[in-house]
């Protein structure tokens, strides 16, 4: 019974996955397009069907991480940018547009997409570097942010230096979907079939560090080890989103809620709804964001923000005082 609920749940988030992808084909800025040939073939074939899929794609791995990130902190207000990765990908799209004016062979070679990938890989190593390891997550938690504040210095700096890529930076912390091609979309889908069997395959950790740490090292889990490899999980997830979409604000963070009574308390069916929730939210997100001031689009993170911050408010509300969501 209790597997013909979750085989139940999944399609029912699956079709409306697939119902989004097909909205999202179809419509656009500029209005409905139905024709499959000519013009509206190149709209729909080359533009809005990648944008789509990429969004998709893109809210899959940071619901991902987000899931990856609260069950393994073990807090329900953890997201895929707290161990500094947020920072550390916009710090390197901020280093290749602050010099390539230099005539750099090899910032062109980066790119923006690869600046922000490494960038937010750089982020996540240093938070381990200065929190002595992986082994306490609290003194992880805590790295990330000062890693967080360090770098957000020194990308308030590159904005002092070059105060004409303000609003190019900006675009970037404000999450942008328009540009997402069909070279994004594979690299997102390797990403996510990577990581997500990964993550299933040692999900059984999570549900060991959900009864304390010390009784999670009692059951014999080589948990220092699978810790890591969650944590470069959520940085390869969480890096490959970011490098194509920019910083869209709350869905790594809302989409581990949104399907929580779903999953009914277990972590791999909680991993797999996270995955499809934050696809769901972002794609959803972007069709608002097309579509609600048409032919003007707003930034998919300002929705984004809207819908996760309104979602999470309403559940702060209905949740009593010391009772953990």
């Amino acid at each position: 019974m209790q597997k013909n609920h979750f085989l139940g749940k999944l399609i029912g988030l699956l079709i409306l996955s697939g119902v989004l992808v097909l909205l999202g084909t179809l419509l656009g800025s500029m209005g409905p397009s139905w024709n499959m040939q000519g013009p509206d073939q190149t709209v729909l074939f080359d533009i809005r069907l990648p944008r789509s899929l990429g969004a998709y794609l893109a809210g899959a791995l940071l619901g991902l991480a987000g899931g990856i990130a609260q069950s393994l902190f073990r807090n329900p207000l953890a997201d895929p940018y707290l161990l500094g990765s947020a920072s550390g990908a916009l710090l390197g799209v901020g280093s290749i547009l602050c010099f390539a004016y230099l005539g750099n062979s090899w910032l062109e070679i980066i790119g923006l997409n690869g600046g922000a990938f490494l960038g937010a890989f750089l982020g996540v190593l240093a938070s381990l570097l200065l929190a002595g390891g992986y082994r306490s997550s609290l003194r992880l938690l805590l790295s990330g942010v000062v890693i967080s504040v360090i770098l957000g210095a020194a990308n308030s700096l590159f904005t002092f230096i070059r105060p004409d890529l303000f609003q190019s930076i900006q675009s970037f912390m404000l999450g942008n979907t328009t540009l997402l091609n069909w070279s994004g979309v594979e690299m997102m889908a390797i990403a996510l079939l990577i990581c997500l069997p990964l993550t299933l395959i040692i999900s059984p950790v999570l549900d060991a560090l959900s009864l304390g740490e010390n009784t999670a090292r009692t059951l014999g889990l080589p948990l220092d080890q699978l810790r890591l490899i969650l944590i470069g999980t959520l940085a390869l997830a969480t890096g490959c989103a970011v490098a194509q979409t920019g910083l869209v604000a709350f869905v790594g963070l809302a989409a581990p809620h949104l399907v929580r009574k779903l999953s009914g308390g277990r972590q791999r069916v909680q991993l797999i709804f996270s995955c499809l929730g934050g696809g769901i939210l972002l794609l959803a997100s972007d069709l608002i964001a097309r579509t609600l001031f048409a032919p003007i689009e707003i930034p998919v993170g300002v929705v984004t923000a809207v819908l996760g911050g309104i979602y999470l408010l309403a559940l702060l509300r209905r949740t009593p005082a010391g009772v953990r969501t």
